[in-house]
């Protein structure tokens, strides 16, 4: 271990650990209704877990004879009741231990460290990189698009709590910090009703206010002071995204109307930023001829956002030139005095613009087919035959399409609706500029004919082709759609009127990849090589066409989602792979977890733009894989997805999922708006399943086979073919394949197989269950193997050690869930009705929360 790792190990032992041991006391005076000794009464069940489980007992067996053993309860209820008490008391734990951990985080991570831009402000100067670092900023920047995919199980009021505790922490104000854990315990965790799109954007507004506001001006500042000649105002190299209110993918309480307002919220929170902080500078800029333009700029953003119906056509353009006529005057009259008050707030305007985020609209694509079908059936607009036109010839009349629609509504709420959110964008873009809202994302994409769909209906909407300032995105997800998705590429690279739009469009074509359906299609392996394969295709037709494409990743939290260590993906990509900008989404439970504060979210912004700067700069391997390197990890993927679909293809596997996981619970949550199915029906069915519960439900049984099935057959296959020694190179030379692999083993970190042990026996799913405890087994004997560790995650010592103490937290949570879920079965195949049922239920969603949020990326 280095020294900087043992440095943060110790520092995570010291403000982490035994500061949990201490503040975890304080719990036991929290009001807990009925129930006194909780706290005592839950290490007991932790003690019998602990010992149950290496005894192979089974959840219902740790609970009974824990009940038996250290209770007098007797009737069911009782029992039951006391179990939502430990659910209470377990997820208010879960909050301290984040809330400790966000307050470590500056002494815990070297904040100055490998990644981050001190780290890259020496390595340039060291290399005489100066030049080449102009270069790259001219045009590189990350775009952070935040979204609100069902995986923040934290309520508003508590992730608040966090923040609040944990500056509390920070200052061992032991008064606040007590006041912070009694507000916990009076704080539902659960909420009664799903919260509404627009509910979710507030939420996410939020951190755009408290936490990305200053993260941002702390980064471009010291990017500005250090390397003041490459920074280029035109080019603001962080940007932020939004999708709530935008998405309407599966969402059909995301209408126009929502998007216009939360449209509105974004521009008035940012004015509102702008207000709050123009208000701090009037108290430091005091002097002669700048404090009336302070006020004049004041009184504007005043009027925009308290004053009803005051909304003036405010623009970015107005606001910089007031900013910078203040910076000259204090440059030339006042001896720069706190310019860089002044120098920071222009970095913002520059940053946030009008917009704070730029809200992309979303939508699957066959609803864009079904909309123009409807506008077919009415004369004037396209032919009468349209949806008897072949692809070919629907593409001629969209691409030539003159008419445009005025006769609404339609008798189809869809059709009206998806029209409407069209022409919504003019109107976001004349009060919030053209950078509030440029996107049309396209999901399950699989053709030209698609992207043009969306490229028609604009001009149906009004919108004239040489004044579409829009881009398309495609979003390729499966398997099979990633691996044709560069042929779906050059065909619309080869579309006369695309291409002239393209051109409009600065010769920048986006391209969206999903991972989270990827993996639930193809497994582990096999989706990150059908994306790394398609993203190197992709960006070959696209240079053949002389395109700049710019990839946005749809990563999730788990590494089986695109989410864990995504920085040194990105540091890892060669110059055969388009690295221009980054692109990526942080969804739900990321955001708090991986930019909860102001710290959290600068280091992790950092650690984003130094890999793709440092990737042009520094990066000494032309390409990501060479040749030899592609095939072997194609022979892996190949040998994953067989077993993988073998497991998948089990006539009982979406009856395991249904019947020992708590999936069929997931929407119960009321975390999202979302359903938690895109089709309707009451069967589950594995193609209509949505990744984020698939993925959540394995994590929450603690097997979280899409981070990791198929790894060990594929290493094992390649092995005994002799080519072990070559896999080793691959993982001791390529940064992606160890990146990989790492990612891996945090997934099967978080593994507890003792918890379903019981199942290995069981007539139904036993071989289920023992498929993937020996492909978990397997997998792990491969990579200790191939990397000569002893145990997983050693060389992440500090993130070895966080999920080792979140786990043994949330055991005693993890056994009451399985306990519920065990008797909802016995319950089910009895056929006897039971009054105790619902209440079974009620604990297995319960549970969730903490289990969830404990894992920080799990779902």
């Amino acid at each position: 271990m280095d020294h900087q790792s043992t440095r943060g190990l110790q520092h995570f032992k010291n403000l982490v650990g035994i500061k949990f041991q201490l503040y975890n006391s304080l719990f036991t005076a929290l009001p807990f209704h009925r129930i006194e000794k909780t706290g005592i009464l839950l290490s007991l069940l932790l003690n019998n877990c602990e010992e149950g489980y290496k005894k192979k007992q089974s959840p219902v067996e740790i609970i009974e004879e824990f009940f038996s053993k250290h209770t007098t309860y007797k009737l069911p209820q009782e029992r039951l009741d006391l179990l939502f008490r430990f659910i209470q008391y377990i997820e208010r734990q879960v909050v301290l231990f984040d809330a400790l951990e966000d307050a470590g985080f500056k002494e815990v991570h070297d904040t100055g460290g490998v990644g981050t831009l001190k780290h890259l402000e020496s390595e340039v100067i060291e290399h005489k990189k100066q030049d080449e670092l102009k270069e790259k900023l001219k045009t590189f920047a990350i775009r952070l698009v935040l979204t609100a995919h069902p995986t923040q199980f934290y309520p508003g009021a508590v992730l608040g709590i966090i923040n609040d505790l944990s500056n509390a922490l920070v200052e061992n104000n032991a008064v606040q910090i007590n006041t912070y854990l009694m507000q916990l315990g009076k704080t539902p965790f659960f909420k009664k009703q799903k919260p509404t799109p627009y509910d979710e954007a507030m939420n996410l507004i939020w951190y755009l206010e408290n936490i990305f506001y200053p993260a941002a001006g702390r980064i471009i500042s010291f990017l500005k002071n250090q390397f003041p000649d490459a920074i280029a105002d035109n080019n603001p190299i962080i940007t932020m995204g939004f999708w709530p209110g935008g998405d309407r993918d599966g969402n059909p309480f995301v209408k126009a109307d929502t998007t216009l307002k939360v449209a509105d919220a974004l521009r008035g929170g940012i004015i509102k930023s702008y207000y709050l902080e123009i208000r701090r500078l009037r108290r430091r800029l005091t002097f002669d001829g700048v404090e009336s333009i302070l006020i004049a700029l004041e009184n504007d953003m005043y009027n925009n956002i308290f004053i009803p119906g005051q909304r003036t056509h405010l623009n970015k353009q107005d606001i910089l030139d007031s900013l910078n006529k203040i910076k000259e005057i204090l440059i030339y009259k006042h001896n720069s005095l706190f310019l860089h008050l002044i120098n920071n707030l222009i970095n913002k305007v520059n940053v946030f613009g009008l917009h704070f985020a730029s809200l992309d609209i979303r939508q699957e694509s066959t609803i864009h087919s079904g909309v123009l079908a409807g506008i077919a059936g009415r004369p004037g607009y396209l032919p009468l035959n349209y949806s008897a036109l072949t692809s070919e010839e629907k593409i001629t009349v969209l691409t030539k399409v003159q008419a445009t629609v005025t006769d609404m509504p339609f008798n189809d709420e869809l059709t009206t609706d998806t029209l409407a959110t069209i022409k919504a964008v003019k109107t976001i873009q004349d009060f919030n500029g053209e950078s509030g809202c440029n996107r049309y994302i396209i999901s399950q994409c699989n053709s030209a004919l698609n992207v043009l769909e969306v490229y028609g209906l604009f001009l149906l909407c009004g919108w004239r082709q040489e004044a579409m300032n829009i881009d398309i995105v495609p979003l390729f997800e499966t398997v099979d759609d990633l691996q044709h998705s560069a042929g779906v590429m050059e065909t619309l690279y080869s579309n006369e009127v695309y291409e002239a739009h393209l051109t409009r469009r600065n010769k920048r074509q986006t391209i969206m990849l999903g991972f989270s359906d990827g993996t639930k299609d193809g497994g582990y392996l096999m989706a990150n090589w059908c994306i790394y394969k398609a993203k190197e295709e992709l960006t070959a037709i696209s240079r053949k066409y002389g395109i700049e494409v710019i990839f946005f990743d749809g990563r999730g939290g788990p590494p089986s989602r695109g989410g864990g260590k995504t920085h040194k993906f990105y540091a890892s990509m060669g110059q055969n792979i388009s690295n221009k900008e980054i692109h990526l989404t942080v969804q739900g439970q990321t955001v708090s977890s991986n930019f909860g504060t102001v710290d959290a979210a600068q280091y992790n912004i950092e650690q984003l733009l130094h890999a793709g700067i440092s990737n042009d700069l520094f990066n000494h391997r032309h390409i990501t894989l060479e040749k030899d390197e592609e095939s072997l990890l194609e022979a892996l993927a190949i040998e994953s997805f067989a077993k993988y679909s073998s497991l998948k293809n089990h006539p009982y596997f979406a009856d395991y999922l249904s019947q020992v996981s708590p999936l069929k619970f997931y929407s119960e949550t009321n975390i999202g708006s979302r359903p938690a199915k895109r089709a309707g029906g009451s069967k589950l069915s594995f193609k209509d399943l949505r990744a984020i519960p698939y993925v959540g439900a394995w994590a929450q049984l603690k097997q979280n086979v899409t981070g990791y099935f198929g790894v060990g057959t594929a290493l094992m296959k390649l092995d005994q073919l002799g080519k072990f020694e070559e896999v080793k190179m691959l993982y001791q030379n390529s940064l992606y394949f160890k990146t990989l692999l790492d990612n891996c083993e945090m997934a099967m970190k978080k593994c507890f197989f003792p918890l379903t042990a019981f199942l290995a026996k069981d007539e139904k799913y036993g071989v289920i269950w023992n498929m993937i405890f020996d492909e978990h087994s397997l997998t792990q004997q491969y990579i200790l193997k191939l990397s000569d560790k002893t145990e997983l995650m050693s060389d992440y010592p500090v993130d070895q050690l966080s999920i080792i103490m979140r786990e043994r937290i949330v055991m005693p949570l993890l056994t009451i869930q399985q306990f519920a879920i065990m008797n909802i079965r016995e319950i089910e195949d009895s056929l006897v009705n039971s009054p105790l049922k619902e209440t079974y239920e009620k604990l297995v969603i319960r549970s969730s929360f903490g289990i969830i949020n404990a894992g920080r990326n799990s779902a």
